[in-house]
């Protein structure tokens, strides 16, 4: 199976069934089908070849759920981009993947425009709201089949197997660089399929997903609605909890993926309760495990609901998850592997553990990514040599400590990767922007606990003499450098940060 075919697959068998809600409007699967058909062929009439990357910056919309699997009947490997992306960035990931199209949206045309400016491979830009193209490899975006437009006929099989590449999801690192993580359809298949089973969802379900699509928890929402038949309301974001509820109350929502910033952002407000929420069946929490107190408030809120706690990584998508009848026995576990992956610890030896102990998660499965996009350095320290002869293995880099059934408990990063909202967020691009601000002398990013955000960025920063800046002034210059996500919420001045023997700052103890 490929993965599109999933979605095929349905349109064939409830082809008049709601597919998206999205923005107001209903598409059917048979109306959605149509419109990935008509631009897989626009695309491959482009030049988008068997295996060509295809950049998808917009935010979540109609656009971007046709897009996907309009590259991926194409042929194409599509490579979702954050909408909050700086220019910078995006033009690095252009670079880096050698991007051979972008669909984007016009109110994003400050940051594509000079992305474009700094490459050479992308030759087609779609533009969603573009009024006039003006240029040769530019035009707008149409997803609806009008007359005149390119015949969903001129359509050719690009003949993919699931060996072939999918997507290309990219992640900040450590060292700050993003990485681009490459999945097969194989990879995402076996994800998609593992997941989707453990939560036992339904063609009868309506999934709410407010979550961006470039994050591949949101992504997925579609990709497991789509493969078992159900409707997904599809949100802009959750900037407006209040309206996102009322949008639940109104689809008669089933099922609510979330993260700890949202179940926050819904436990503090106080006009919850005058929402009947009572179709809700499912709640889902990853990217940053839930507190106890906010799993109680979850269950008081919602008693009809099903709670699921998960941890995963965008190099395997999922990895384990808590079955919803440990929650009381074991509420800060994030669980055991999912089906068809198997799990372990190890030490720093690259040595099994038994249970009881606390080492690095190691993950085996046809759902391990196939390694970081041209970064064979990165890749051999995340991919080694598993059980079997010639199969590569996926080292988390996470610490993990298990209980004497085997039941898994987080316990830090290796790195010092910082998760907010969510999202990942690299200290050293933090720290980056913070030495672009004039009068910084040094820097240093660590990750603090935060109720609301599961960690908030904190600086410490040391300024030059005679140098006055404030902690807004700081925040504000690192807003207009980076996502919102990864600019910091604390600013502390400090004299001096703490050396190592061969002089490199030390953050022990910092946070």
């Amino acid at each position: 199976m490929l993965l599109h075919q999933f979605f095929e697959q349905t349109v064939a068998r409830r082809p008049e069934h709601i597919a998206l809600v999205c923005d107001g409007q209903r598409y059917s699967y048979a109306q959605l089908a149509r419109r990935v058909d008509h631009l897989a062929a626009v695309l491959q009439q482009r030049g988008v070849n068997k295996g060509d990357r295809v950049a998808l910056f917009l935010d979540n919309s109609l656009d971007m759920v046709v897009g996907v699997f309009a590259v991926l009947k194409a042929g194409g490997v599509f490579m979702p981009v954050n909408p909050l992306t700086k220019h910078d960035k995006l033009a690095y990931m252009l670079n880096d993947a050698r991007v051979s199209a972008l669909i984007t949206q016009q109110t994003l045309s400050g940051v594509y425009q000079f992305a474009l400016g700094h490459n050479q491979s992308v030759h087609t830009v779609l533009v969603s709201g573009l009024k006039d193209a003006g240029d040769a490899c530019v035009a707008p975006l149409s997803t609806e089949p009008s007359p005149g437009a390119v015949s969903t006929g001129a359509w050719q099989d690009p003949a993919l197997i699931d060996q072939d590449l999918a997507a290309i999801i990219y992640t900040s690192g450590s060292t700050g660089a993003p990485k681009g993580v490459v999945l097969t359809h194989l990879n995402m298949v076996s994800a998609n399929t593992s997941v989707s089973t453990y939560l036992g969802l339904r063609g009868d379900d309506i999934i709410l997903c407010a979550l961006p699509l470039a994050f591949d928890y949101g992504l997925y929402q579609i990709l497991m609605g789509f493969t078992v038949g159900a409707t997904v309301v599809l949100e802009r974001s959750f900037t407006f909890p209040v309206k996102v509820l009322e949008t639940m109350v109104r689809e008669q929502v089933t099922v609510f993926p979330g993260v700890p910033t949202m179940f926050a952002m819904l436990t503090n407000l106080k006009t919850l309760r005058d929402y009947t929420l009572t179709s809700l069946r499912m709640i889902t929490n990853t990217a940053a495990a839930l507190s106890e107190a906010h799993i109680q408030q979850l269950r008081a809120l919602f008693p009809q609901a099903t709670l699921f706690s998960m941890y995963g990584l965008t190099e395997c998508k999922r990895v384990t998850y808590l079955p919803p009848d440990q929650l009381d026995k074991r509420p800060t576990s994030v669980g055991k592997g999912m089906p068809n992956e198997e799990v372990w610890l190890v030490d720093d030896q690259g040595q099994r553990l038994p249970n009881g102990s606390t080492g690095e998660l190691v993950i085996r499965g046809s759902n391990v990514m196939r390694g970081y996009w041209e970064k064979p350095q990165e890749t051999a320290k995340r991919l080694k040599p598993g059980p079997m002869p010639g199969e590569m293995v996926l080292y988390s880099g996470d610490l993990f400590k298990t209980d004497a059934e085997g039941y898994l408990y987080f316990v830090s990063r290796k790195d010092d990767i910082i998760k907010s909202r969510g999202e990942k967020v690299s200290p050293r691009e933090v720290e980056n922007a913070l030495y672009a601000i004039d009068g910084v002398y040094e820097a240093a990013v660590v990750g603090v606990p935060d109720e609301l955000l599961g960690e908030a960025v904190k600086a410490f920063v040391v300024l030059k003499p005679e140098v006055q800046l404030s902690e807004r002034e700081v925040i504000k210059q690192c807003l207009g450098r980076l996502e919102s996500f990864m600019a910091p919420k604390y600013v502390e001045f400090v004299e001096a940060l703490p050396k190592t023997d061969t002089g490199k700052i030390k953050k022990t103890g910092l946070a």
